[in-house]
């Protein structure tokens, strides 16, 4: 990883929510998904009273799991109402609303923080969106963002990587559709961080996040893993393992081919902590903390 950090203290969280966010992803099988959330919650600094909008909230499940580590007024945003009813029937602790970020019905400087986890890629229009979400925070406020990398790694996505290499468009549909499911774009950090500044950031914190991977585990959790899921086509035992809202059912049997497969992930995960991180050059997610001028 990569991080100017202007003031690590600042950006630590206590111990007790490490140990909740623990427990919360016990079921995440998305290597990238589980380290890139506990990084951004980290950024937001959350406070007891805080005003937090996750824009793209799709299901929830920030929102649940910041709802678990402090008393917030929450709010999710997002276009899908489908998943916007799953969010509400998980019971997540926050005012669902259903809209597209390039019309924000909100006040100016109605939030104290706001979550923006792998939207701004989706959006033909990335630079007004960012403006507009500048309008909605207050002064000095927190925007902790995260995108996928445009130099992403080869085993998270070699169909792509091969497709990349050969100088064919990507696919963003289909079957075998990998890191540009639906995406305008890919980001590179001094580009995104760009875009920020000219928004009117402050950048505090710019970080590249999770380089080793599993060959092909983006296909397998979201191409095979995730219809599966959401289709309830799994037995419940495996479906308490794989669902990111049923850790606490999950009853962690070492023989349940869902956790033996995370266990497995979480392994080659950890090459990610060590220190010659540093020098690799290729990642799967950039994650930015900014603050409002």
């Amino acid at each position: 990883m990569r991080s100017p950090d202007k003031n690590s203290n600042s950006n630590s969280i206590r111990q007790e929510d490490e140990s909740i966010l623990n427990q919360l992803l016990r079921n995440e099988a998305d290597m990238a998904y589980r380290r890139r959330t506990k990084i951004l919650i980290k950024y937001l600094q959350l406070e007891s009273g805080d005003r937090v909008i996750d824009i793209g909230c799709g299901m929830g499940f920030y929102l649940m799991a910041m709802g678990k580590l402090r008393q917030l007024w929450q709010v999710g945003f997002d276009t899908d109402t489908q998943r916007l009813r799953q969010a509400k029937f998980h019971q997540v602790p926050a005012r669902l609303i259903s809209g597209r970020i390039e019309n924000l019905p909100f006040s100016v400087e109605s939030f104290d923080k706001v979550l923006l986890s792998e939207v701004l890629e989706h959006l033909t229009e990335d630079d007004e969106a960012l403006v507009k979400i500048h309008k909605i925070l207050k002064p000095g406020g927190i925007l902790a963002l995260s995108v996928p990398h445009a130099d992403y790694p080869f085993l998270w996505d070699p169909i792509s990587s091969v497709r990349r290499i050969a100088r064919l468009q990507p696919l963003r549909k289909g079957p075998m559709v990998g890191i540009w499911t639906n995406h305008v774009r890919l980001y590179h950090p001094d580009q995104l961080a760009g875009k920020l500044e000219k928004a009117g950031f402050e950048i505090e914190i710019l970080e590249e996040a999770t380089h080793y991977t599993f060959p092909f585990a983006h296909f397998l959790i979201y191409g095979i893993g995730k219809p599966l899921l959401e289709r309830k086509l799994l037995p419940r035992g495996l479906h308490n393992a794989a669902d990111r809202f049923s850790a606490e059912s999950n009853k962690g049997g070492v023989f349940n081919p869902i956790n033996m497969g995370v266990a497995l992930f979480r392994m080659i995960d950890k090459l990610n902590n060590r220190a010659t991180m540093k020098s690799q050059k290729t990642f799967v997610n950039v994650l930015i903390k900014a603050r409002k001028r």
